[in-house]
């Protein structure tokens, strides 16, 4: 019976350990949407930013840069649109925390021609649209 009760323990402990490793790369993207949320979507103060704000509503906000389709059979956070391939060539998940960095980005990004449009990424989010069609 003691034998059961440590070995309750340790897979108890093995899985809260692997549940939080697990979980801990969708803080970097929710921290990369922040400063995107803050730089484009605002306090929604103009006809612009309500636009954005209700077409990331539609698509939910992490495919603002993941794709969220099946790819070679599965859906996956690795699996980026575009805009989140162009951004991801400018940052790491290290660089969650770094605001300036991530802003740079964002604004180097904004510069890139969309796929199948004649705007930029930039020209897109200012006119209120999301910087790709997301596509189920």
């Amino acid at each position: 019976m003691r034998h059961l009760k440590s070995l309750a323990v340790w897979f108890l402990a093995s899985a809260f350990i692997w549940g939080s490793w697990l979980g801990s790369p969708a803080s970097a993207y929710n921290d990369f949407y922040k400063v995107f949320q803050k730089k484009y979507v605002g306090d929604e103060s103009t006809p612009e930013q309500m636009k954005l704000a209700a077409a990331i509503k539609k698509v939910k906000k992490c495919n603002v840069c993941h794709d969220p389709r099946k790819i070679n059979g599965k859906a996956s956070k690795k699996n980026r649109n575009p805009y989140g391939q162009a951004l991801a060539k400018l940052l790491t998940k290290k660089d969650k925390k770094n605001i300036e960095k991530i802003e740079k980005a964002l604004a180097e990004v904004e510069k890139v021609k969309a796929p199948n449009s004649d705007k930029t990424f930039g020209e897109k989010l200012a006119a209120g649209e999301l910087p790709v069609i997301v596509e189920k």
